[in-house]
């Protein structure tokens, strides 16, 4: 019965290994989405199980598919990948062994899919493995024993989630050296100390610990306390600062003689007390750079309280996308002046600040770098900000005043003419209409940008080379330019840097940058082109460096906007015919060889006697459009005026005249006479000739040719005959209506090859020849009249 039962139990297996195997086979279906750097990008693909993709890929992307599971023969004959992502799928079993052949694999992203737990088999191959991504999956814990051991080259962890309850030590055994930790841990409720410690050197360190922070400051503390080290930049994200209890770990941290010299804070919740307690907190700190991204202030800006702390160790200062709830409550920027006082830079972003008033201007002696771009500031309150242009922060290097509400450029150089070391200028992103003639920059300033403002034309403004000296400086244009701007004879020829970008030029060359003798690097995507031929040669040279000008910008920036056809096309990749480059010449070209062609042809049809056929066509149809002729002869006479004696004396004598001897009458084998049609009697004068002998031969039952040498030399019977010839045998009266008569011996190759169906005639009928025997002059006769006669039986 047992062994029964065990033969039962493998038949199952076998048939359910099978039917897997079938499976694998059947539904994998082929991503055709792979470029020539081996990079496949399979995401969005609608895929159900791993694609099959090119076995030398080093690059598969399966981002956002369906995926459920990877199975152990999934991936196993890709050797060589470098960078595997199945993020956004519903990634949920994972076979043991399905990356154990990825052993070049150096990229790992699993995160956003439904892994419930982490097994340390999937990781034992990956030995080249740097980054791992376990992101936002809804395992609870990194389970035992350590996942990671064996990933001994790992320089980048990403772990975490909204189930991520639980870090024990050890879990992160084997993880010596990290240059980037992101965790996120919103809902962590336990936390062994030390659980992160073992880690060193350790780089940047991220951190989400929104709970912890507000319900359990001790578990907040310990993580903080395992990551602070000096060189270690971390990163806290989502938290929300209310009260001094918040502020708990913060204060442990700063009681340790080792802290972090790096704090970013974003997506971060705070009120006036919150403020306040920090500031306390880092009062001392070794602090030099903070930032704080994303900004909700509750309160009403009351921080003086804290007007007695010492921040001087502080270097850099970031705030960017600041929101206050009740901006009318909030105090002015006089009573914050205590934390301008120290730091070198200074950039406060997207903030909707409007303005800085000049006392507390005053205190930014030592400020060498100040950014403010994408606020509310006005000249009005930038001419206060900069006290109205008396040089006070002599030390500013760098200004950065873009995407404001700028209306004036003389009203900025005016302000910024006396700050001796300024270098940096942005005013781009405003709303500048037109410059004035002249402007008096700070003779030190390199860089200035005035994109994406509203200027059409371009004066001498601009800064330009003073006293001699060399100047490295860039423009950057982002306006509605329909041309690459210029400026008076050597106003730019100092210029190194040129960023025309975003307008609306439609192409340039050469010429157009003349005035800037020494530029270096041009930008100038996003424009709507036009590709020309000039235009593509120019800047496809400038793409491979054949210029003297270096295009520094991605090459997809340039499209096409016209021609229709090319719309959408990258520039570099666009290819023009000879016929759209060349025109003048293609047509002259063109012309030359159909005119050859043509000459040639002519002399072929010549050869060929095409016209002689096209004018003995025409001929025939005039003759068979008219009246239907009654026959009137009985033979039309073609010959030679040379030979008109015999015609005469001989022919028409013996055919039209009746003989003596002739017998009675009333037999219809007697001779009779005949009517026979001669030109020189017959022809109606004053009517065309070939009228006259199209009528003739209508008119005639027979057509006698009367050949000879004369014949064949004479160009009126060569004329006569030609016209007869193509009635006679390109018509409807047939070869037996024509009767050819030899005066001489005379070959077929005699006569002229383009009477073919002659020559032919000649090869196949028997013709009558003319006996230089008089003796047999009755027997030529009789057969001649037997000839004629012909058609009367």
């Amino acid at each position: 019965m047992g062994q029964s039962a065990n033969t039962y139990l493998t038949l199952l297996v076998l048939l359910l290994s099978l039917g897997c195997a079938q499976r694998s086979d059947t539904d994998r279906k082929r991503c055709g989405h792979c470029d020539l750097q081996l990079s496949c990008n399979c995401s969005y693909g609608g895929f159900i199980h791993v694609p099959l993709v090119p076995e030398r890929a080093l690059s598969l992307d399966l981002s956002f598919n369906n995926i459920t599971e990877v199975w152990a023969d999934d991936l196993s004959s890709h050797m060589s990948l470098r960078a595997l992502s199945l993020h956004g799928n519903r990634l949920a079993v994972i076979h043991l062994s399905a990356f154990d052949s990825l052993w070049s694999l150096e990229k790992l992203d699993l995160s956003d899919n439904r892994l419930t737990d982490i097994n340390h088999k999937w990781f034992t191959k990956l030995g080249a493995l740097q980054q791992l991504n376990l992101l936002d999956n809804p395992y609870s814990c990194l389970g035992s024993p350590p996942a990671f051991q064996s990933l001994v080259r790992l320089r980048r962890l990403d772990f975490g989630g909204p189930a991520l309850v639980e870090l024990r030590r050890g879990d992160l055994s084997g993880v010596t050296e990290l240059e980037e930790l992101t965790i996120h841990a919103n809902n962590l409720e336990r936390y062994e100390s030390g659980a992160l410690a073992a880690m060193w050197p350790l780089g940047r360190v991220t951190l989400r610990l929104h709970e912890p922070f507000l319900n359990n400051t001790a578990l907040a503390s310990a993580v903080l306390a395992d990551v602070s080290y000096p060189n270690t930049p971390l990163v806290l994200e989502d938290l929300h600062l209310v009260g001094n209890e918040s502020l708990q770990p913060f204060k442990e941290t700063a009681k340790r003689r080792i802290r972090s010299r790096s704090l970013t804070l974003r997506n971060l919740n705070m009120s006036d007390e919150a403020v306040v307690d920090l500031l306390v907190v880092i009062d001392g700190v070794p602090l030099t750079f903070i930032s704080i991204e994303d900004l909700t202030l509750t309160g009403e800006g009351r921080w003086e309280r804290a007007s007695w702390t010492d921040h001087r160790g502080i270097d850099e200062f970031f705030l960017q996308n600041l929101v206050v709830l009740d901006v009318f409550k909030f105090v002015s920027l006089l009573q914050h002046r205590f934390l301008l006082h120290y730091p070198r830079k200074v950039s406060v972003i997207h903030s909707q600040v409007f303005v800085i008033p000049c006392p507390t201007a005053h205190l930014l002696v030592n400020m060498q770098y100040l950014d403010l771009s994408n606020n509310l500031l006005t000249d009005l309150t930038v001419t206060e900000m900069l006290c109205n242009g008396d040089g006070t922060q002599k030390d500013l290097r760098v200004l950065n005043i873009s995407g404001n509400i700028l209306k004036s450029v003389s009203t900025i150089n005016r302000l910024v003419a006396k700050l001796s070391k300024l270098t940096h200028l942005d005013i781009s992103r405003n709303g500048y209409s037109s410059m004035p003639q002249d402007c008096s920059w700070p003779r030190t300033l390199r860089y200035l940008n005035m994109s994406g403002a509203k200027l059409t034309t371009i004066t001498s403004c601009l800064p330009h080379n003073s006293g001699g000296k060399s100047v490295r400086s860039e423009q950057q244009w982002s306006q509605k330019l329909l041309s690459v701007p210029t400026c008076p004879e050597g106003e730019q020829t100092h210029l190194e840097f040129l960023l025309p970008t975003s307008n609306t030029l439609n192409m340039f060359g050469n010429s157009d940058l003349q005035s800037y003798r020494r530029l270096q690097s041009l930008q100038v995507g996003q424009n709507k082109f036009v590709c020309s031929c000039d235009f593509v040669d120019f800047l496809q040279s400038a793409f491979k460096g054949a210029g003297d000008v270096h295009i520094t910008d991605r090459t997809e920036s340039y499209i096409c906007d016209s021609p229709l056809y090319l719309q959408g096309e990258p520039v570099g990749q666009v290819s023009l015919s000879i016929v759209e480059c060349h025109q003048v010449l293609f047509v002259s070209v063109i012309c030359g060889v159909a005119l050859c062609v043509a000459l040639l042809l002519c002399i072929l049809l010549w050869r060929l006697h095409a016209f002689w056929y096209l004018k003995m066509t025409w001929a025939w149809i005039k003759a068979k459009t008219g009246a239907e002729a009654l026959l009137s002869f009985d033979a039309f006479v073609s010959y030679s005026e040379r030979d008109a004696s015999w015609v005469e004396n001989f022919l028409v004598p013996e055919l039209e005249e009746p003989r003596e001897n002739a017998e009675d009458s009333s037999n219809p084998r007697s001779p009779r006479s005949l009517t026979l049609c001669l030109h020189k009697r017959d022809f109606l004068p004053g009517y065309w000739i070939m009228d006259n002998i199209m009528s003739a031969m209508e008119r005639s039952r027979r057509t006698i040719f009367i050949l000879s040498q004369n014949f064949v030399e004479s160009d009126w019977c060569r004329y006569e005959l030609d016209f007869s010839h193509f009635w006679l045998f390109d018509g409807n009266a047939g070869g037996e209506a024509a009767i050819l008569i030899l005066l001489e011996p005379l070959s077929k190759d005699d006569i002229p090859k383009r009477f073919c169906k002659l020559r032919k005639l000649m090869s196949s009928t028997t013709y009558l020849e003319w006996p230089q025997e008089e003796e047999r002059s009755g027997e030529f006769w009789k057969n001649l009249r037997e000839a004629l006669r012909m058609e009367d039986d």
